[in-house]
Parts: C-alpha cells; structure tokens; sequence
C-alpha cells in the first residue's frame, strides 16, 4: 500500500471510528478504531490511526453535526463540572478529560482529579453532604511503563455522572501520563475552569442565551 493511500486509509477509520464514538457512546479509543477498521474492511497490519488523529477527527465530526447545541452541552457540563469543584475546594480539584478538551458528547461523565491524604476524607466528605457514591479502579500506565490503580469514587450531580479519581497531594507535582498522546494530562484548576466560561460568555452574542 503506497504512503498515499495509506494515509486516506487512516483519515477514513479515524473517522469512523470518531462517529463510532459519538453515535454508539464508545469512549475507547482502540476499540473504536477496530470496529470502525472492520467496518471498513481494512486490513490493520499495516498499522491503525493513532488516538491523537481520532481526537482530530472527533472535534471535527462533532463541530460539523454538533453546531452550537454541541457548544452548549459542553458549557451546561463545565457549569456543573465547575459547582462540584467548589463544593471540594479543599481537595484541590483539577477537571480533566473530554468536557475540558470540549469532546464530551451526551453520554460523557464528568471527570475531576482530587487531591487527599489519606484519600478516604474525600468519601467522608461525600457522605457528610449526604451524597451516594460507587467505588471503581483504573489502571493507568506511567511514564516507567509501569501501572498504577487510582480509585475512583462515581457520583451525580444534576443528572450528569461525575468521576473522582482520587490521588495523593504529592501527585499534584505531576499529571498522569494522558490516554491520548502519553503527555502529561491536561489538568484545569477552578480558576481556570472559571475562565473558560467567561470566555464562552464573552464571544456569545446579546440575547443568545
């Protein structure tokens, strides 16, 4: 297969697998991209579209069929992602994940990083707000190629799912490594997340909203 039909060959199964993503709420990467490459009827030996060019074709399938009811999903989930993070101020919250990268489509959770040692005190704090939780793990691999497990603790709040995943305070140095391109992850603080949306507000015409 010569570079140039290779390269159209990964555009298409990127985006497949992009619409696989959207219309079937597949948030796993690989396995998105092997059921768009069946799909399509490719033979994957010669290699499969990297997780960074999916994401592109993602912004770009959502930005062309999502319009502006995609941009306001993604403001309505940063509003909420950003009342959590103030109710666990303390536990120096930092959002993460498709609804700051602004990929997050309906079936999308909301994803913080939060800070704590021991990190039992953020399940405490939970309860003590009258809040229901399930527990779950990840196995993330780190930059030594080696895997660590971070609990997670799952909650609600105003309908959407929100994931915790619960770190020490000495990972505050460090961003874990992201799923995407294996550089450390994009992390925004609540003062961050606050100027997203005042952003959003500033290049939305009078009497849009």
């Amino acid at each position: 297969m010569n570079n140039k039909k290779l390269s159209q060959t990964r555009r298409d199964i990127a985006a497949e697998a992009a619409r696989i993503m959207v219309t079937q709420a597949q948030n796993n990467f690989r396995i998105a991209k092997q059921k768009a490459a069946e799909r399509l009827g490719v033979n994957t030996g010669a290699g499969l579209p990297s997780n960074v060019e999916v994401e592109a074709a993602l912004r770009a399938y959502q930005g062309f069929y999502g319009g502006k009811q995609h941009t306001h999903h993604i403001q309505k989930m940063r509003e909420i992602a950003l009342r959590v993070m103030r109710s666990l101020e303390t536990f120096c919250p930092r959002l993460v994940g498709p609804v700051l990268e602004g990929t997050a489509d309906k079936h999308a959770q909301i994803s913080l990083h939060v800070f704590n040692d021991p990190p039992d005190a953020v399940a405490i704090h939970l309860l003590e707000h009258g809040l229901s939780y399930q527990t779950a793990q990840r196995k993330i691999r780190w930059y030594d190629s080696s895997y660590r497990q971070v609990p997670l603790l799952v909650t609600d709040a105003e309908g959407f799912a929100v994931e915790l995943a619960l770190f020490s305070q000495v990972d505050l140095r460090q961003a874990p490594p992201s799923p995407i391109d294996g550089r450390p992850q994009k992390r925004a603080p609540l003062t961050e997340v606050e100027c997203l949306l005042a952003g959003f507000k500033a290049d939305v015409q009078p009497g849009f909203l």
